[in-house]
């Protein structure tokens, strides 16, 4: 197993990573095309599509949490991506990547990891730009299984179950605006019971940011402990 790469199960800020940008590495057995919903497969197509025209995407999101035997928890969060750079941030902890290397700063202990940028990616996340170039790689199959109503809105189900079947994951399902053709919701199942549903607020397409925005600034932080991981 690799995402988001999948240490998100075991931990709040990797599993959103997952559950917005990923669809994980799931397995490594190909899935037969036939296989896979073609009405499905038009309009991932058209989304990906579209955010492969972004030269810059900044979304703001909730991340419900639900773990048995515990009460459900919501974050609020925001992740900005900007050619092969980006910052998360949540309440606990943030990651800024400026593509050479990657900041793990956890809020609470006062302390930030730093590691070199692709080893950061594979622990951690994959960047917001490929959270759909996986649907295309054979690791699941996924299919139209409804059109409910989300908050008032009529979104197209689509749902992905892993051809690994030592996968932590049973399925996730991604819920499209039929209107806006945007990502309204993404839910992700784990074989625990655990059960994590990212709700997209917005997306702000082709802003300009400052390089500074995606680099971790220490003086801001008196006193912070620096774990530096990386290999030269």
């Amino acid at each position: 197993m690799t995402i988001y790469k999948i240490i998100i199960m075991k931990h709040i800020f990797q599993v959103f990573a997952l559950s917005l940008f990923a669809f994980a590495a799931i397995g490594q057995s190909m899935a037969p095309a036939e296989e896979n919903d073609p009405a499905a497969k038009k309009i991932l197509d058209k989304l990906k599509k579209e955010y492969d025209t972004y030269k810059s995407m900044e979304v703001n999101f909730d991340l419900i949490m639900e773990l048995p035997g515990q009460k459900a928890e919501t974050q609020k969060g925001k992740v900005v991506q900007q050619d092969e750079m980006y910052f998360m941030d949540m309440t606990d902890r943030a990651i800024y990547s400026n593509s050479e290397y990657v900041w793990l700063h956890i809020k609470k202990n006062n302390e930030v990891q730093i590691n070199d940028a692709v080893m950061g990616d594979e622990e951690n996340m994959l960047s917001p730009k490929d959270m759909l170039n996986l649907y295309e790689s054979g690791e699941f199959v996924y299919m139209i299984t409804a059109e409910p109503l989300l908050d008032g809105k009529k979104v197209t189900q689509i749902e992905f179950k892993p051809l690994d079947r030592d996968s932590e994951f049973s399925k996730m399902v991604l819920y499209v605006d039929n209107k806006t053709e945007e990502m309204a919701q993404m839910k992700v199942f784990s074989k625990d019971g655990g059960r994590y549903t990212l709700k997209v607020n917005d997306i702000l397409a082709n802003k300009t940011y400052a390089i500074e925005t995606f680099t971790f600034d220490e003086s801001k932080f008196p006193g912070i402990h620096i774990e530096d991981l990386r290999i030269d």
